[in-house]
């Protein structure tokens, strides 16, 4: 069961975001990771709860920042439930998507593990709803995966598969590439892994 640390900042200027305290592993119904985050001062910032099934699909997920929360699943698409910081209000949306998204590393885990790549599947097209901080503000967004290549790098534990990615915004044509190891993504955009208590788990 890994367990670890990621620093979240913001991509472009590189100011600090939070740290997510994580730990994840496959299961009887697919995967699951929980994190809760810090902000720079110390505070708590939020927390995360997904779960997928052997497939990928979100089962299960729970969001929580700057007092809203969400709670969403794959239903007819995905759906959620968004609740505003006071518990009175409560917002359904549905749309004909195919997960979630979000600043976690877990939703590029997520997407990968849903997507099942090879390095010569073609560039593979898919919709995501994405929650994006401060307010967990849902938005739909089409991205393009490819996985450029896979390679073994040698450890103490033996060799470790790791993926690279290549993801295309198809709204700005911006692109980007991520790197995965199991269920640990080790590089991405605004993401740096900074402590791994014990290696990746390997899906079967």
């Amino acid at each position: 069961m890994p367990r670890g640390r990621y620093s979240l900042h913001d991509p472009h200027d590189r100011t600090p975001l939070a740290e997510e305290h994580f730990q994840c592993a496959p299961g009887p119904s697919g995967w699951r990771y929980v994190s809760r985050l810090t902000a720079p001062s110390g505070d708590h910032h939020g927390s995360v709860d997904l779960t997928l099934d052997e497939l990928g699909r979100p089962l299960r997920l729970e969001l929580h920042a700057a007092a809203w929360q969400v709670r969403g699943a794959a239903l007819d698409g995905v759906t959620w439930v968004r609740t505003d910081p006071t518990g009175t209000e409560a917002t359904e949306g549905n749309v004909r998507a195919h997960a979630f998204t979000g600043t976690s590393p877990a939703f590029l885990v997520a997407t990968a593990r849903l997507l099942r790549l090879t390095p010569s599947t073609a560039a593979t097209r898919v919709r995501l709803v994405a929650f994006t901080d401060p307010v967990l503000a849902p938005r739909t967004v089409d991205q393009s995966w490819t996985l450029l290549r896979s390679e073994a790098h040698p450890t103490d534990n033996g060799p470790l598969i790791v993926d690279e990615y290549q993801v295309t915004a198809l709204d700005t044509g911006e692109q980007h590439a991520v790197h995965i190891a199991g269920d640990v993504v080790l590089a991405a955009p605004g993401i740096e892994l900074e402590d791994l208590e014990s290696p990746p788990s390997v899906f079967p």
